[in-house]
């Protein structure tokens, strides 16, 4: 099991980062995505440039507060715990990753990876909040 956190600030109300973040249809920003495929409310697949599928089941929906999914792949399962908050105008989030992989070989490599992906999410989050996507 590795736990991976990040926190950042952006100068935006929460309703516009909760929005960018949990929008299933709006993901372009995401540089890592090839596409979305929504299964149901509570179910969706990412597939990365190179068509690796993760499957997401939400489990957790507070809107502008909270949101996390469990979430699966060949590698690895694990859950995702995002909180958002608001103070004189900007928004925080903690993003926090629990994942175990399943191949006993990748686990030296997880939380690295892990770290890795959030900080390319949160480059790739400020871009699209300063574009206003």
């Amino acid at each position: 099991m590795s736990i991976s956190n990040i926190k950042a600030q952006f100068e935006c109300d929460v309703k516009k980062v909760w929005d960018t973040v949990t929008s299933l249809d709006q993901y372009e920003w995401r540089s890592d995505l090839s596409k979305i495929e929504v299964i149901n409310e509570k179910q969706f697949i990412e597939y990365t440039k190179d068509g690796f599928a993760t499957t997401f089941t939400i489990t957790v929906t507070e809107p502008y507060k909270r949101w996390e999914f469990d979430m699966e792949n060949s590698n690895m399962k694990g859950h995702w715990v995002g909180l958002f908050s608001e103070k004189d105008g900007q928004t925080e989030i903690d993003f926090t990753e629990d994942v175990t992989a399943k191949k006993l070989i990748l686990r030296p490599f997880v939380k690295g990876f892990l770290k890795k992906q959030q900080e390319l999410y949160v480059s790739d989050l400020k871009k699209a909040l300063e574009k206003g996507i």
